[in-house]
């Protein structure tokens, strides 16, 4: 016959089954002297009564001659971190390789390649293996749902991942009418932040990462202008 909660206890346990609270995430476990027990995020002692917290602000109070032991809970260990599956390199392309990968995705989107090539040297330093924290992989660190959604079906290709990331920031130009600053904000951080914030957010890394594309850019095209007139004379 399945035993009976007492019924000063009914709200103090719907608390619980309603905030999700257990034994993995409550602060202090409580062994009553019935033998029934309950966890709570802390407890105070009011007189010869205790409140049992199961919030900030919501409590049971029960007489402290009815608690048999109060017990701090441990702290639940952190999930491992999974490991990336590591990437099936290909083709690790040469300079020239990676210039005509750059210039077929460029022409195709109509995208300028010192543009591409400073997204990929901040993106990943021009590596085919490279894979973030987060996830994203190669050069242009796509996001396994995003190079899905690319129709990217191999991110450790450098073709199909230049061609995928070029047409994501192509799409991210579009929307944001060419202002390469939230192009690259929402390449970084996600449009959703763009759309948060009514610009760039003011996430450090964000930031640092518009800069770094922008400057980077701003060098590749002066060097080039600057070889060029070298070249004419």
């Amino acid at each position: 016959m399945p035993r009976r909660f007492p019924s000063r206890l009914c709200v103090a346990i719907a608390s619980f089954a309603v905030m999700g609270c257990s034994a993995a995430h409550a602060f202090e476990h409580v062994t009553l002297r019935n033998g029934f027990s309950l966890d709570c995020i802390r407890h105070e002692a009011i007189g010869d009564r205790i409140r049992l917290y199961t919030g900030d602000t919501n409590y049971q109070e029960l007489a402290s001659a009815e608690i048999a032991s109060i017990e701090m809970m441990p702290d639940p260990p952190k999930p491992p971190p999974v490991p990336a599956a590591p990437l099936q390199i290909h083709t690790i392309p040469t300079a020239a390789e990676m210039h005509e990968l750059l210039a077929q995705a460029g022409a195709a989107h109509d995208i300028d390649v010192e543009l591409l090539a400073s997204v990929i040297k901040a993106e990943s330093n021009f590596r085919v293996d490279a894979i973030s924290r987060a996830g994203a992989r190669g050069l242009m660190q796509l996001m396994p749902s995003t190079a899905h959604d690319l129709g990217v079906q191999d991110v450790t290709r450098a073709d199909q991942n230049i061609a995928g990331g070029t047409a994501y920031l192509d799409s991210l130009l579009k929307l944001y009418k060419d202002n390469l600053a939230l192009a690259l904000a929402a390449y970084n951080a996600g449009p959703a932040a763009v759309a948060k914030y009514h610009g760039i957010p003011p996430y450090r890394e964000t930031r640092a990462y518009v800069s770094r594309v922008m400057n980077e850019f701003y060098r590749r095209k002066t060097a080039l202008a600057n070889t060029t007139n070298v070249a004419s004379r």
